[in-house]
């Protein structure tokens, strides 16, 4: 896989050598076992996988290009262009501006835009109506366009499933970015409704059934579907995708859903004329961090600090997974451990911030979980851990551990 340039700032002194030393030990990441770090007072236990992947990479270089080779020209953001706070301020301290916020509300008037300006397309993508408003602008979408090549695979997935008939089911949220412009993309070939959860899976299958009126449908997903979807004709033959970022798991147990909603309403000689058998079209990154967050699970541990920007789903699953286990803190930064009695954190599920005391136990030493989702720099790891170590005496040095440990 190739390596990107990315700016010295999200680069690790600490957690990129202990990353390079397990990837030189297992180049076919085929050990999934977590690094555990000993300092002493506190031991850190980090996933196998964890932090930028490769659409994030890619995504930072392409913008940090545009900055310094356009030094005379306006660079705008389409939004966010990646789910991360200090990423996106850092662009923004370049003169950066964004045109929408995360939920594609306007941020500025489009007639500002010119067509001398440049428009970077984030990670997620973007809708193909945005595209055709930038392109009437005189604005290249596709010039600086971020897009992560596994989102793309996405829409190539749907494309094919429209191709031959199918309606394609997504598996997302339907605000978010990536499945708006999934939606997008896929619409002009198939229809589509968006489930973000089993239970809107189940109240799907009940209408494919029969089992509730066809009223239902438009009740449950009048907003989340295809302008002219017709569930009687549109639900006879269905595909699943899903947004990159989703858990694995849930999406399959959608698939196998619907797949057994299809058996049993057309039977096994004629499910496969129903259904889809499409693979999981998450993103490698997704399935490797998830992979080894399960694997944390079986890690004896205090707690867990999950590092990531509040409005990432990825990382809000990672939370979601750690959680089952450990008392787990989604945090953006080292800025949000207060003190060794006081921590800030995100609860995602009710979407505010929470703070809670005696979040560090007592107890030493005293073991604690620490990765951070996709879109994450490195370097928000070591300030997280350097933080934690402040709070503590009798702690070793983790440059000389870290040496000692890797070479």
């Amino acid at each position: 896989m190739r390596s990107f340039t990315i700016p010295a700032h999200y680069r690790s002194n600490l957690i990129g050598r202990l990353k390079a030393f397990r990837k030189a030990q297992d180049p076919k990441k085929k050990d999934l076992s977590p690094t555990v770090l000993d300092l002493g007072a506190v031991r850190f236990v980090f996933a196998r996988h964890f932090g930028f992947c490769y659409g994030v990479e890619n995504a930072i270089e392409i913008s940090y290009q545009a900055i310094e080779e356009n030094p005379d020209k306006r660079i705008f953001l389409l939004s966010q262009m990646i789910h991360n706070p200090e990423v996106n301020a850092d662009l923004e301290s370049h003169g950066l501006r964004f045109i929408q916020d995360t939920h594609g509300r306007m941020l500025m008037d489009w007639k500002e835009l010119t067509s001398e300006d440049i428009v970077i397309v984030p990670a997620f993508g973007t809708t193909l109506e945005t595209e055709a408003r930038l392109k009437a602008i005189g604005i290249d979408p596709l010039k600086h366009n971020t897009t992560c090549p596994f989102v793309e695979k996405v829409w190539n997935r749907s494309a094919q499933l429209g191709s031959k008939a199918y309606t394609v089911v997504i598996h997302g949220k339907a605000d978010h970015e990536e499945t708006r412009a999934t939606f997008s993309h896929t619409a002009q070939g198939a229809p589509a409704v968006i489930v973000k959860d089993m239970a809107e899976t189940q109240e799907l299958g009940r209408i494919i059934l029969g089992e509730v009126p066809l009223d239902r449908f438009q009740e449950l997903f009048g907003e989340s579907c295809t302008p002219g979807f017709d569930p009687e004709k549109h639900l006879a033959r269905v595909g699943v995708v899903n947004q990159t970022t989703m858990l694995a798991t849930e999406t399959q147990a959608i698939a196998d859903h619907l797949k057994q909603v299809m058996l049993t309403k057309h039977g096994a000689d004629r499910v496969k004329e129903h259904f889809a058998d499409t693979r999981d079209t998450l993103c490698y990154a997704t399935n490797d961090n998830q992979d080894a967050t399960n694997e944390l699970l079986k890690a004896e541990a205090d707690l867990a600090l999950v590092v990531g920007g509040y409005n990432s789903s990825n990382t809000s699953h990672l939370v979601e997974l750690l959680e089952q286990r450990f008392p787990t803190y989604f945090i953006n930064g080292h800025k949000e451990l207060l003190s060794a009695t006081e921590i800030e954190h995100f609860n995602y599920t009710a979407h505010k911030l929470l703070r809670t005391s005696a979040w560090l136990p007592p107890k030493r030493p005293v073991t604690i979980v620490l990765t951070s989702g996709a879109s994450c720099p490195d370097t928000l790891l070591d300030k997280v851990m350097l933080k934690v170590l402040e709070f503590m005496d009798g702690v070793k040095d983790p440059t000389t551990v870290m040496n000692a440990m890797v070479g």
